[in-house]
């Protein structure tokens, strides 16, 4: 990766100069201290990182180097679920996919050949010239996964996720009301929709049911793990 990263700077410095872009030697600093992480950033991050690296540098022009940098190849816009602007390193002839926590936010690169060759198939069975694309998998990662709590109540519950309902707590008006919207003890349910304000929106059985949050609070459920 440092010969990779080696190049990069010889071209920045190239096209940089090339094109008579106006302070250098701040717009090469900002390029080596983003070059030294492997984390998708935001503007803010990366100010504080080149702070802590002896750099103090306005933030709009940090914004304006990353926009320049994104028009060279060196650096690329991403926003993960409609989240903050991040900005990640752009390296010729490679490309990796995306894994992003729900929970704890973090990315994680992966990279698959298999993957990568059959979306290429599948574009050409459809006679389709593919540009470019990007693959984005929203879960819950390894570590939060080993510290999520087996048992939940169900306001709680992730956008995707699959549970069993094991009890309702809250007493017999709250579990009435429920049985008669048709949820059982033992039923297996997706969250459909959970915005952590307003209505969830489960579905079990092809039928769905929308839920204020109290009394999705009412109904303990259990992961069903993948």
């Amino acid at each position: 990766m440092k010969r990779v990263h080696k190049k990069e700077k010889e071209q920045f410095e190239k096209l940089f100069k090339q094109e008579d872009i106006d302070h250098f030697e701040d717009r090469f600093n900002i390029l080596e201290v983003f070059l030294q992480t492997e984390q998708h950033v935001t503007v803010t991050e990366l100010v504080q990182l080149l702070n802590e690296n002896g750099y103090e540098l306005n933030p709009d022009f940090v914004r304006d180097t990353l926009k320049l940098m994104c028009r060279f190849g060196f650096a690329q816009k991403m926003s993960f679920n409609n989240g903050q602007v991040r900005y990640e390193h752009r390296h010729l002839g490679q490309h990796h996919d995306h894994m992003v926590c729900t929970k704890c936010k973090n990315i994680f690169e992966f990279e698959n050949e298999a993957l990568e060759n059959l979306q290429i198939q599948i574009a050409a069975d459809y006679n389709f010239h593919m540009l470019r694309h990007k693959m984005e998998i929203y879960g819950i990662c390894s570590k939060c996964l080993k510290n999520r709590e087996q048992l939940m109540t169900l306001v709680n519950a992730k956008q995707g996720e699959r549970f069993e309902i094991k009890d309702f707590i809250g007493g017999a008006t709250a579990r009435m009301r429920l049985l008669s919207m048709g949820l059982r003890i033992g039923d297996k349910i997706e969250v459909v929709t959970n915005l952590d304000r307003g209505q969830l929106v489960v579905a079990t059985d092809y039928n769905r049911y929308a839920l204020g949050r109290g009394l999705a609070k009412k109904i303990l459920v259990e992961l069903i793990r993948s």
